[in-house]
């Protein structure tokens, strides 16, 4: 997470946005990605976890509402700046997000979890 608000903060500093089109969907998928791993290591921590619809909603939920806050924190420079707010921007940020947070949780249950299987087995093995 430190490392998109470091990366946020230079490719602000050096106007990348203006320079390359696409990074700020880059952005945004990285930054659902990791509000989607950090949701589920926080979830995996008080319990087991399992791939089910209620799990995959509260994801949904966590990446949209940081989602939707950035984006609330972009409208205000925008006010504040004076530029043009885009609508169209915001719809698609939001939509990036959330397809970050599907690449987290596949990320999860296909990685992480079948390596926390594997050492158990190991172990047990």
């Amino acid at each position: 997470m430190f490392f998109i608000f470091l990366a946020n903060f230079f490719i602000l500093k050096f106007y990348w946005y203006s320079l390359i089109w696409y990074l700020d969907i880059i952005m945004h998928l990285l930054g659902g990605f990791w509000v989607g791993l950090f949701f589920l290591y926080i979830f995996s921590r008080k319990q087991q976890v399992y791939f089910n619809l209620n799990l995959i909603l509260k994801i949904f939920f966590v990446s949209f509402l940081v989602g939707f806050l950035w984006e609330l924190y972009e409208f205000y420079l925008n006010v504040v700046s004076g530029t043009i707010f885009n609508f169209n921007d915001t719809i698609s940020d939001l939509c990036f997000d959330l397809l970050g947070s599907i690449v987290s949780i596949l990320y999860f249950f296909k990685i992480i979890m079948s390596e926390r299987i594997n050492k158990v087995q190991w172990k047990n093995g």
